[in-house]
Order: structure tokens, then sequence, then C-alpha cells
């Protein structure tokens, strides 16, 4: 694999990464923002699923519907059917609560269950990636 490549899947990696420390730092305090830390999550999990995607050299839109993303995926590896159900959890977070409306934040369980969801893609993808690539 050429380096511009690897540094690609390593810079979606290490962003996945920050945005799920992000979501746990958000409801580890005292005064918890559970809207922003559920963003994060689906942020994590859709980077996650852009680093394989690049290693994969599939092409894919600027979108945050999880559901496209994991169903790529999918055609590429069969095993991604596992995590098929945290696009419909975790998607809506790129939008439910970031602006006012009837529900101005989840739930702390959603939260927890949301990092949970966005841990286990990292990890999904990140066993599915050469070992060195992991190395972030």
């Amino acid at each position: 694999m050429d380096k511009a490549k690897e540094k690609e899947i390593r810079q979606w990696l290490i962003k996945a990464k920050h945005d799920l420390g992000s979501a746990k730092c958000l409801i580890a305090g005292e005064v918890k923002f559970l809207d922003t830390a559920v963003y994060h999550c689906q942020q994590s999990a859709e980077k996650s699923l852009k680093a394989y995607l690049t290693f994969k050299d599939t092409p894919f839109q600027k979108i945050h519907d999880l559901s496209v993303l994991v169903e790529q995926c999918t055609e590429l590896d069969v095993a991604f059917q596992k995590i098929s159900n945290v696009s419909e959890i975790l998607t809506p977070y790129a939008t439910a609560f970031r602006y006012p409306g009837d529900v101005l934040e989840p739930e702390y369980s959603e939260a927890l269950e949301a990092i949970h969801l966005a841990e286990n893609v990292l990890v999904f993808v990140m066993e599915r990636l050469p070992a060195e690539i992991n190395e972030v």
C-alpha cells in the first residue's frame, strides 16, 4: 500500500478516535453534554466506516447516513451486516439534537449506548485493517 493511502486511512482513524474520546469526555464531567456527545458518536462511526472504504479504494459520498456507508462496506465484506443495526441508532444523532426542538438532548442511557456502538464500529473496522495502520 502506498504511503499516501496509508496516511489518509490513519487520518480517518485518528479523527474517529478523537470523536469517540470527545463523546466520552462530554458525558464524564459533573455537567454532561449529552447532545453533543451523541453527535460525536455518529461522527466516530462515520469516520471509521470511511477509513475502511478508503482502505478498499471505494469512493463514498460526503454523507452522514451510516446505513449507506455500512451497505457499501457490506458489499466488500459481508461481515459488516453484523453492525447494520448501528446505523439505525446513530445516524439520527448527526442532526437530532443540533438545533432547538421538542427534545434538546437524549437520555443518559442513550448517550452510553451511542458510545458503546461507536466504539464497536471503530474496533470492528480496525480488526479488518492491516495491523500497521492501526498503530495510531
